[in-house]
């Protein structure tokens, strides 16, 4: 019985878990950050959305790069990865060494131009789709 139980609450909390979403602008270019399942160690599935003028951007070069500043015993780390386009989306697998608090930066060209949309990720932590908050809190800032 007991193991009943624990494969319900477990599956339950599959069920309910939320993934990893973050929105935001840069010189007028939407950028959407989109992971399905919360982040965890690990390879990790994204995928980034980018629209301007309320149309989709089919041909960017888009590459996306999570880091941890050095801190006191632990050195600096960093995971860059190019993205392929599949319909509307460019995707991208992910490998995070450790938990934590991860910033990370999208960078795009589009057309010669240069773009950075920058947010960061609480690993295991997931944000509400509903909401569209940030799993941080907020949503990434533009410069």
């Amino acid at each position: 019985m007991k193991k009943l139980v624990v494969l319900f609450i477990l599956f339950t909390s599959l069920l309910w878990s939320s993934g990893f979403y973050d929105s935001g602008k840069v010189k007028g270019v939407s950028v959407e950050v989109i992971s399905d399942k919360t982040l965890i160690e690990g390879d990790n599935k994204i995928r980034i959305k980018l629209t301007k003028d309320g149309k989709t951007v089919k041909n960017a070069k888009v590459k996306i790069k999570f880091f941890m500043p050095q801190m006191p015993g632990m050195p600096y780390m960093e995971f860059k990865g190019k993205t392929k386009l599949v319909g509307d989306e460019y995707k991208t697998l992910v490998n995070f060494s450790m938990g934590g608090t991860w910033q990370y930066h999208v960078l795009f060209k589009i057309k010669g131009k240069k773009y950075r949309y920058r947010g960061s990720v609480n690993l295991g932590q997931a944000s509400s789709k509903a909401k569209m908050k940030c799993a941080a809190g907020k949503c990434g800032g533009a410069k």
